[in-house]
């Protein structure tokens, strides 16, 4: 029969239950939400990326076409014949625009991870080794 020794330390945590009060459980909920909507955000960010990346695959195909050439552009669900420089405007405009939502995504990202590592420090230091809240 396999059996695992405890530490001095698992021993003496495991006979020193630690209550959980109404605060520290207000703490994990809030830890829990947290991270969820950074994983919410990180979808999120994941295809505003991408969506920027082809914005300027589609800016490095334009640069090779000829000024006067009419290009269609996708508006909503329709296609649009624009004069090549319109269609460099407008996804210049785009460009900035998704950059702007990256920005925006990532400050929020960033926000929400330094509230959520206060949060350990704070459970950690109260629990010790009885929480995970490794994600």
């Amino acid at each position: 029969m396999n059996r695992r020794m405890l530490s001095r330390e698992d021993e003496e945590a495991a006979g020193e239950e630690i209550e959980v009060r109404r605060e520290d459980q207000d703490k994990i909920n809030k830890f829990s939400r947290l991270h969820q909507h950074e994983l919410s955000l990180e979808e999120e960010l994941k295809l505003k990326n991408k969506e920027k990346e082809e914005l300027d695959d589609i800016t490095t195909e334009l640069e090779l076409a000829d000024d006067d050439d009419i290009v269609p552009y996708k508006i909503g669900d329709a296609f649009f014949h624009v004069t090549l420089p319109q269609a460099q405007e407008m996804l210049g405009v785009s460009g900035a625009k998704v950059e702007e939502e990256i920005s925006e995504l990532e400050d929020k990202l960033g926000t929400i991870r330094q509230e959520m590592t206060q949060l350990k420090v704070e459970l950690y230091a109260r629990f010790g080794k009885t929480i995970n809240l490794e994600t």
